[in-house]
């Protein structure tokens, strides 16, 4: 005949952890499989009040505590399928707070009267299940939601539920992300702005040198296995990279700030990367816009400065008196002032090619400049393009050409097929040799009228004077 059963051997023998707490929420008892789920040892929280063993503040202590006050003073089980809740890890494991996904019944137990005297707690870790990676994606869910069986199943389903709406958000996130698995870096799963960047290929299920050719000359498998290796994250800024966004389309460079992240399995392995990131590339070419409208308002201060003072030069020598030459230097100045408030008021839009040149040239004197040709009315683009153009040659006319002595400047221009062919010829001025470098003003006259307005361009730098030929398209009013 057997003797009397021993309850206190079968709590611990549980494999399922259990604890018990008083009325004043302070430890009763607790099972093995509870210590070993909190790495604790039952003299470590015998009689202890449970958020001073296991300290917490904000939302998660507040669930936890409604929920055991409510099975305490209503006699009723109170489930939490979820809570977040961080626990304290012994000193030889390493210390620390490590945050933990708990899934928790809590059960009154009454004395004859039908009061509570004891709260049971039977919980259970479902940390992995909550984990992005593999719940919101499909991963290790389904073989950890049957591994937990019975009430623990039903609340699982529960966060299944709530994995699916974390799907839909990672589907719609405004940052790009994919997953990749293996050594090859087989795509598992990538949301609508990975696809968007990748020019919607249908890549899942397949490696990463499969499914994007262009990036593998870049570098871009590579830097995946280093994370794999090391399992260490790799933060990329401004990374530029040439990616194909349409079918059979060229490749078009794009700017990424990205996150390389090792998906790192309880056993410490690598099993994939995880990749998330954003395209920067408008905001990388706004700084680069920057940079330019930067150095060209730079150069435009020297070179109003330099006009400046050929201006002064030209009017000092034409000058019978100190009063004639503060009348004549004061109204070209003027003049120069006006073509800098038409440019910026304006900025060219819809302007008149005849009233652009006028604007550079007429503070030089109008009796050393002839202009010859139709008027044009000009788009905005055409007209700041050449605005830009005739200011640069003024400039350099005023600072080393024919406008820097008693000189003569002709403009001439004609239609030519869909555009205007025009001649700038410098005459009378100091001798002219070629530069030995080209600098800022010659790099731009040349990008604006070959890169910008897709022209012709051509210069020659004779000793009686600069000649410049250029055609741009453009219609002829």
């Amino acid at each position: 005949m057997s003797g009397p059963i021993d309850f206190q051997n079968v709590f611990d023998r549980i494999p399922s952890p259990y604890m018990m707490l008083d009325r004043d929420l302070r430890f009763a008892a607790a099972n093995r499989a509870y210590l070993k789920a909190v790495e604790l040892r039952w003299e470590d929280i015998a009689g202890r009040y449970v958020f001073d063993a296991f300290p917490v503040e904000g939302e998660s202590r507040r669930t936890l505590e409604e929920s055991l006050a409510r099975a305490r003073d209503t006699g009723q089980v109170d489930v939490l399928p979820l809570i977040e809740y961080a626990i304290q890890r012994p000193t030889l494991l390493g210390g620390g707070s490590e945050a933990r996904t708990w899934s928790a019944t809590h059960t009154p137990i009454l004395d004859a009267r039908g009061h509570t005297i004891f709260i049971l707690q039977h919980t259970q870790d479902v940390t992995e299940l909550q984990r992005l990676k593999d719940v919101a994606f499909g991963g290790r869910a389904p073989s950890a939601v049957t591994m937990l069986g019975g009430d623990i199943l039903q609340r699982a389903e529960t966060v299944q539920a709530q994995s699916l709406q974390l799907r839909r958000l990672f589907m719609q996130a405004p940052s790009f992300m994919a997953i990749l698995r293996g050594p090859d870096h087989v795509f598992e799963l990538i949301n609508n702005t990975y696809l968007q960047l990748i020019g919607h290929r249908d890549v899942v299920g397949l490696p990463m040198r499969e499914a994007l050719p262009e990036v593998v000359e870049q570098g871009f498998p590579d830097l995946l296995d280093k994370v794999r290796s090391s399992a260490e994250a790799f933060v990329g800024r401004q990374i530029k990279i040439a990616l194909q966004r349409t079918p059979d389309g060229p490749l078009e460079d794009r700017y990424l700030d990205f996150v390389y992240q090792p998906i790192i399995e309880d056993d410490g392995s690598v099993s994939g990367v995880f990749v998330e990131g954003f395209d920067i590339s408008d905001q990388v070419q706004a700084q680069d816009q920057q940079r330019l409208l930067l150095d060209e308002l730079n150069h435009r201060v020297k070179n109003t400065l330099a006009t400046v003072q050929a201006i002064s030069q030209q009017t000092l020598r034409g000058a019978s008196d100190p009063a004639a030459f503060a009348k004549a230097f004061e109204a070209r100045l003027l003049a120069l002032s006006q073509t800098h408030n038409a440019l910026t008021d304006g900025q060219w839009s819809g302007a008149g090619l005849r009233q652009i040149l006028n604007l550079e040239l007429l503070p030089h004197g109008a009796e050393r400049v002839s202009l010859d040709g139709p008027d044009a009315h000009l788009p905005a683009r055409t007209a700041l393009s050449l605005g830009m153009v005739f200011h640069e040659l003024t400039t350099n006319a005023a600072k080393y050409g024919a406008l820097a002595q008693d000189g003569r400047l002709s403009v001439h221009w004609q239609g030519e097929g869909d555009g205007l062919a025009f001649t700038w010829h410098e005459a009378g001025g100091p001798t002219v040799a070629p530069p030995t470098r080209r600098g800022f003003g010659s790099r731009l006259i040349e990008r604006s009228i070959t890169s910008e307005l897709r022209g012709r361009f051509a210069i020659d730098y004779r000793p009686e004077g600069v000649l410049c030929e250029f055609w741009v398209p453009v219609a002829v009013a």
